[in-house]
């Protein structure tokens, strides 16, 4: 089992930043790539952002590209979301997991076994 607690959510305005974390303990060895999450309230999850936790490779949705960006500490098991030009559509909750992403565009949450709890960012004008 895979736990992953994520941190770092608030409230901000416009044009602000956050910097997301999610650190993992358990079976990490079952996994090999972190993404990040996001609901915003009546709509679907979806994949924002993603890494593998060795190779280079990560994923990046269109409506965040350029402003987010995922990092990761294999020392401390955890990955990182620097989350910069925040505007109101990003208020959401936000969920780390992890699993094996098969590359498919969208990022699909159903390559993705273990879950965060979620913390929330909102994002005011």
């Amino acid at each position: 089992q895979v736990q992953l607690v994520e941190s770092g959510g608030g409230s901000v305005q416009a044009g602000g930043s956050l910097r997301l974390s999610c650190a993992a303990s358990g079976a990490t060895w079952t996994y090999n790539y972190m993404g990040w999450f996001r609901q915003a309230p009546g709509k679907e999850r979806e994949g924002v952002a993603g890494i593998h936790v060795v190779g280079a490779t990560s994923y990046y949705a269109d409506s965040v590209k350029g402003r987010f960006t995922i990092s990761r500490d294999n020392a401390k098991n955890t990955v990182y979301l620097q989350m910069n030009t925040l505007n109101t559509e990003d208020t959401a909750m936000y969920y780390c997991a992890a699993g094996r992403y098969g590359g498919r565009i969208p990022m699909p949450e159903s390559d993705f076994r273990y879950w965060g709890q979620g913390t929330q960012v909102t994002v005011s004008s």
